[in-house]
């Protein structure tokens, strides 16, 4: 069974430094994209193809290996809206941005396996595609579309998971996390002196009402998972001498299938509707953040636990669904895969936390899981 050498994980270590230092957001990757392409370009002969806004590499088999299916491996490139917390030598550079979600790690972990792949002569094509907006949903139904253009059968990531042993391999059969999206629903109405409200028209009591609404919207859970949380909620400025004339409230819906999201979604806007129409005020909605759910496919999960057995790796199979959505489900509609997890400690720092940052000590463990996997 391959390992990445020590030379080229202490490469990828000090690329994960690097890149820590220069975080950046959802579709504002270009960056990082530079520092990606010029490490892989100097250190291995793979193809780097550049996309709008986002790139892959690829490692070409024999010709034989030519007429195999391709199958690829995904990193995600964004940080996140966050100050940088804690004393690091290599902390972010740039105020209010920080990787709290270690997808920098992820993205070292990738060029880990460009590093031992470019050593090898594998026996199909093998895709890495660096991907970006994946805190947003927004990057993997852009890049999807190379599954279909390459005919890739095959796609497998993994993300860094607190709350398990150091090192193991965690795991859900079927659905391991849901769907979600975020909803923001206006309403506006007149604003009036607060002497005098009957002749504005305030919508308080309305998104007063709406936000009781939506937390009875989750109360039967679907396929294990069922969520409406309520993340902003606004009308006014506290000005004593005004009532307000609009205010808005925003949710996050989760379930485990997007159909039972939908019917959420279907809910919550009716009910909008109707309190409108009550209290004659205008409404619009907007959805953001969209995610599918991830569903592991039996085979692809199969061969990660056949890696994870033959590196002699702690197994853990989770019980309950992480609740946190990933935008890996847009590649599992286009062909099989498997995202699985890499624990980073029981008591390890969750992510998008302050106290977070990528556990270097699993950097190894990922590169050999892939390799496993090709």
């Amino acid at each position: 069974m391959r390992h990445i050498s020590q030379d080229n994980l202490e490469k990828i270590t000090e690329l994960r430094h690097l890149l820590h230092s220069r975080p950046e957001l959802s579709l504002h990757e270009s960056g990082t994209m530079g520092i990606l392409m010029a490490f892989l370009r100097e250190n291995t002969s793979l193809e780097i193809v550049g996309r709008d806004g986002w790139f892959y590499a690829l490692r070409r088999g024999s010709a034989e290996a030519e007429a195999a299916p391709p199958i690829a491996f995904r990193a995600d490139m964004d940080a996140l809206p966050m100050d940088e917390c804690i004393d690091l030598p290599y902390g972010s550079s740039r105020p209010g941005i920080s990787h709290k979600c270690g997808h920098d790690g992820h993205m070292a972990a990738l060029c880990g396996l460009a590093l031992e792949l470019d050593k090898l002569e594998p026996d199909r094509c093998v895709y890495l595609i660096f991907q970006p907006a994946e805190e947003t949903g927004q990057g993997a139904v852009r890049c999807a579309e190379l599954i279909r253009e390459k005919g890739i059968t095959g796609i497998y990531a993994f993300h860094n998971l607190s709350g398990y042993p150091e090192n193991s391999i965690v795991y859900r059969r079927g659905l391991t996390q849901p769907a979600s999206e975020g909803v923001t629903i206006s309403l506006r109405g007149k604003p009036s002196h607060a002497s005098a409200p009957e002749q504005g028209l305030s919508p308080a009591a309305a998104i007063a009402e709406l936000a009781l609404f939506s937390q009875h919207l989750a109360q039967e859970p679907h396929d294990g998972m069922a969520l409406c949380t309520i993340v902003g909620m606004h009308c006014g400025e506290g000005d004593f001498g005004i009532s307000p004339g609009e205010g808005f409230l925003s949710v996050t819906l989760r379930a485990g299938q997007e159909p039972f999201m939908k019917e959420m979604e279907t809910a919550l806007l009716s009910k909008a509707a109707e309190l409108s129409a009550r209290d004659g005020l205008g409404t619009e909605h907007e959805i953001q953040d969209y995610f599918p759910e991830t569903i592991n496919h039996d085979e692809a999960l199969e061969r990660v636990l056949h890696g994870a057995g033959s590196l002699q790796l702690p197994v853990i199979e989770m019980k309950e669904l992480w609740r946190a959505s990933e935008d890996f489900g847009h590649y599992l509609k286009q062909c099989p895969g498997a995202m699985f997890y890499i624990g980073n400690g029981e008591d390890y720092p969750a992510v998008h936390t302050d106290s977070y940052n990528f556990n270097d000590r699993i950097l190894k463990t990922a590169v050999d899981m892939f390799l496993a996997i090709v």
